[in-house]
């Protein structure tokens, strides 16, 4: 397993009657994609928190390859370990597709982008001039960038239309099955979730 969390609790300080998770337990494995499914409200995004070391767990622990994240400073952790995708992009607007992928680490900008889908035309254009769907893909090709094993992406698909999300989720899948990383999916999206090798929903695992 190079990812677990084991006997996660969490609640907000504020509000410490209301557990937002409580005693969670998964592993995930390396080559294998993950789908996380929940009522809105159920703590998929804070499991997801957690996973990258944005946040700490009340109780229990993370662990990554066997060893708590937090036994060194959990931003070594977010930078070594683990790479993420938002829903938002969260590009920066006024790089190129170039520049933006560079920011994710030591991965060679162009040959990410190839890979993704995105042609040497849009390299170099600001990406407020790309559509929703290859903003999605730079973000992609950013995350994959780092060396980390662990891709975390925080409902990928939610701004595309259903042509291009499909096409995310092809990537999704290509990155866990071709680059052996562990890819973990926050999603509304039933067709994503079908498309994963295990779904993973608040109380319980299956497939």
């Amino acid at each position: 397993m190079i990812l677990e969390a084991k006997n996660v609790s969490y609640f907000y300080k504020s509000q410490k009657d209301k557990l937002i998770l409580d005693n969670v337990n998964y592993s995930f494995e390396c080559g294998k994609m993950y789908a996380i499914l929940g009522h809105s409200g159920s703590g998929k995004t804070t499991l997801l928190s957690l996973l990258a070391g944005l946040d700490s767990p009340v109780k229990g622990e993370i662990l990554y390859d066997g060893k708590p994240i937090t036994a060194k400073d959990l931003t070594e952790h977010r930078r070594n370990h683990i790479s993420l995708v938002f829903q938002s992009y969260n590009l920066i607007d006024y790089l190129t597709p170039i520049e933006n992928v560079k920011l994710g680490g030591n991965g060679n900008p162009e040959a990410l982008l190839e890979s993704i889908g995105i042609v040497s035309e849009y390299w170099n254009r600001s990406v407020l001039q790309l559509s929703g769907g290859q903003q999605q893909r730079v973000a992609i090709a950013r995350a994959l960038a780092s060396d980390a094993k662990v891709l975390l992406a925080d409902e990928p698909t939610g701004n595309l239309d259903e042509a291009t999300a499909w096409d995310v989720i092809d990537l999704l899948k290509r990155i866990a099955h071709e680059e052996n990383k562990c890819v973990i999916v926050v999603t509304h999206s039933k067709e994503l979730a079908d498309e994963a090798d295990a779904i993973v929903t608040i109380g319980k695992t299956h497939k």
